[in-house]
């Protein structure tokens, strides 16, 4: 974990919280809290959803006023049993790691009021390896995970559905995630990590589902702040996830991206989404593959480290959809060979979609910060060697590639008074840097940021530009006007219309 790479950084300003997180801080570089949305998209935090007022048929109750009740009630039932949590504060034992062992297919029923609350003292909810779990009308909070861990389902166990509750508060992530598991119509707030860590070992997770949530205010405790470049922050965290649906949830208002996919990911989902007022970017993929991006309304994101990279002097393209050596894949099963990146609304961010490839970043390079990881085209990660890798198939394999990405159908929104800024913040751009390290790299000079920009398949067209808009290609150094973007030798958004301002 703490996957990272040279060129994304979190700023230290503060996140304000919604209101019910109960924190006031709000540094006038980054947008006020985010009003509800004016489409019905997961509005749940404010209306959580009610469970059972009396308990189910055949259900075990659970008593607030024992403490450690859930626990020992979970160890002395079966498998498949339903508890239901009468009204009032729950707690555990003492111990920091008390915590909840369920077993195969058990259900844990919140009543109305009812609140499993970890005192600041135990560090897990829901822990183990059962499968088929369910958790639904139930808050959660108060726990105190470890940085990269987890409170709800802390183990990664397969199977588990977590539905209809309030998960905030809490230190880590709310939420860790194992194969199918289903997260829907939940409020993740006010975390100190993530809202949810999609992360397994060993492993890969597949079958994912979040839909319907609200993820809001989370990385409250600011870890790129205390680790400077430790990539381990935001609303959203998948690792090595082989197919997931990212539906119709509400990311707003997270210190550092909304939803971001990091090493050896595939075949995700990613629609009908409203991804707003978040830090950095909305989207992150980053060495990852195959990918539908549709329907999403992404707007005012990336203000705070868009803006805080641009005053430092650094004249990387950040974005608020950023593809960092990702791209489609034939070779890797998913539900499609490209990403695509269609149909989308990008009002009011810090700059539009930037397509990145790091030269120096491959499988065995001292510079790859993925942890040792490989691409999915290469099992053992020392065949990545001179002389092999200057030879196919490893030179096209021993590197994750940004290629294949389609964009096309978008709305891309910009004033410049609303962003309050004057350059940098109105980009789109496919580049690389120049290749120089290591010493036996194949890939050093252009040879990349030239496959990128002409030769990798990359491709914006009929898209609608609104404001004023300016494209980056091979190298951060290369800056170009609609004309130029559309001409030789770069040709992109054919059939793409661009406006000073919207006429209606």
């Amino acid at each position: 974990m703490g996957i990272k790479w040279r060129h994304w950084a979190v700023s230290a300003a503060a996140l304000a919280l919604l209101a019910a997180t109960g924190c006031e801080n709000t540094p006038s570089a980054r947008p006020k809290p985010t009003a509800a949305p004016s489409t019905p998209v997961a509005r749940v935090c404010a209306r959580p959803a009610a469970g059972p007022a009396t308990a189910p048929a055949g259900a075990v109750t659970v008593d607030p006023a024992v403490a450690g009740d859930l626990a020992a009630k979970t160890k002395s039932s079966p498998p498949h049993t339903t508890f239901w949590l009468r009204p009032g504060r729950h707690r555990l034992g003492p111990d920091r790691y008390a915590q909840v062992i369920p077993k195969k297919g058990n259900t844990y029923l919140g009543a109305p009021g009812a609140v499993l609350d970890g005192r600041r003292t135990n560090q897990y909810a829901f822990g183990g390896t059962a499968g088929d779990v369910t958790v639904r009308y139930l808050t959660v909070q108060g726990f105190v995970a470890p940085h990269n861990e987890g409170v709800v389902n802390h183990d990664s166990a397969d199977g588990w559905v977590i539905e209809h509750s309030v998960i905030q508060n809490n230190s880590g992530a709310a939420l860790m995630a194992g194969a199918r598991q289903q997260v829907r119509a939940n409020c993740l707030r006010g975390n100190g990590q993530y809202g949810m860590n999609a992360y397994k070992s060993p492993g890969r997770i597949t079958g994912l589902v979040l839909e319907g949530n609200e993820i809001t205010g989370n990385n409250r405790d600011d870890w790129e702040r205390r680790q400077p470049g430790c990539g381990c922050a935001g609303g959203v965290k998948f690792w090595a996830v082989d197919g997931a649906d990212v539906r119709g949830n509400w990311v707003h208002d997270n210190r550092g991206p909304g939803l971001w996919a990091d090493t050896n990911n595939n075949d995700f989902r990613i629609e009908d989404n409203l991804i707003e007022a978040n830090d950095g970017a909305a989207l992150i993929y980053e060495t990852s593959y195959n990918a539908v991006i549709r329907e999403n309304t992404i707007r005012r994101n990336n203000w705070v480290e868009g803006r805080s990279r641009a005053d430092r002097g650094d004249n990387f393209p950040f974005a608020t959809v950023y593809l960092s050596e990702s791209g489609g894949e034939p070779r890797v099963r998913a539900r499609t060979d490209r990403i695509e990146i269609y149909r989308n609304v990008l009002e009011n961010n810090w700059s539009g979609i930037t397509l990145w490839e790091n030269a120096d970043r491959f499988c065995n390079s001292p510079a790859n910060t993925s942890s040792g990881a490989c691409t999915l085209l290469v099992k053992n990660t020392r065949r990545c060697a001179q002389p092999a890798i200057a030879t196919a198939p490893l030179y096209a394999d021993c590197r994750w590639k940004t290629q294949r990405v389609d964009i096309h159908g978008n709305r891309f929104v910009l004033d410049k008074s609303v962003v309050d800024c004057t350059v940098k913040c109105d980009r789109m751009a496919v580049l690389a840097n120049y290749g120089t390290y290591p010493d036996w790299s194949p890939y050093q000079g252009e040879l990349v940021a030239e496959a990128i920009t002409r030769k990798q398949h990359n491709r914006w067209h009929d898209n609608v530009y609104i404001g004023s808009w300016t494209f980056v290609a091979h190298d951060p150094s290369r800056t170009l006007d609609s004309g130029q973007w559309q001409g030789t030798p770069y040709q992109q958004d054919a059939g793409s219309t661009f406006r000073a301002r919207d006429r209606g």
